[in-house]
């Protein structure tokens, strides 16, 4: 996936989840994070950062946080980009066949799962995870607490035992890393639902991207670590 208008910005601090104020060109400037998660290690004063300029005159946040650089690693923080990036792979691959259906936020019971992909006797739900959480090649998932991504795994595990194929894929919104692990110190909880799925026949898997100041793009395989 692409982005416009892009521009190199520095953080300065992140008074809340939504916001946080940036220095672009010399002048302090607000601007939308694209992710409600900590993102403590990341977003730290001084960092060398890329924001989106939007045209809507109307906003009152003009510039959107997309990308930060740690270390030589830039780090795709939007997590919006990890959707639209898997429903680019999910084309291209072939993972489900050629002429696959692929159905972007569709219902089954009480969830709503990223994507149901359907090619003639092959059915199958798909949750997607956005991973930024990196700590010496290490990433793990999730970087706060998440019931949600807890319900979502408990519903794919329902989903497989009714005879569909069930996935959950790791998106890691960088490069170069070593292993994708749950993070069971910040949600115990998460880890072993997610264990649980496992066992129970939901495919997990993880791939890193490509990233770019205007880029994302859906690379190699990595491994987990349960």
């Amino acid at each position: 996936m692409k982005y416009i208008h892009m521009e190199q910005a520095v953080f300065i601090e992140r008074p809340n989840r939504f916001i946080a104020y940036v220095e672009q060109a010399g002048k302090r400037e607000i601007c939308h994070v694209k992710n409600t998660g900590r993102c403590r290690e990341l977003l730290v004063p001084g960092a060398e950062i890329y924001v989106q300029r939007q045209s809507n005159a109307a906003r009152k946040t003009p510039l959107d946080l997309i990308a930060v650089k740690k270390g030589e690693r830039l780090i795709n923080i939007d997590s919006q980009a990890p959707n639209k990036a898997a429903a680019e792979w999910l084309r291209t691959s072939g993972m489900f066949g050629p002429g696959a259906v692929i159905k972007p936020e569709c219902r089954y019971g009480n969830s709503r799962f990223d994507f149901y992909i359907e090619n003639g006797e092959r059915k199958a739900f798909m949750e997607v995870k956005g991973v930024t959480l990196e700590e010496e090649g290490i990433v793990r998932f999730p970087d706060a607490p998440t019931e949600r991504g807890v319900k979502h795994l408990e519903e794919l595990t329902a989903c497989k035992k009714a005879g569909y194929e069930a996935y959950v894929f790791f998106v890691i919104q960088m490069k170069g890393v070593r292993w994708m692990e749950p993070n069971d110190l910040t949600h115990p909880a998460f880890g072993e639902t997610l264990r649980k799925a496992s066992s129970e026949g939901v495919i997990v898997m993880a791939r890193d991207c490509i990233v770019e100041p205007d880029a994302l793009l859906i690379d190699e395989k990595v491994e987990v670590r349960l």
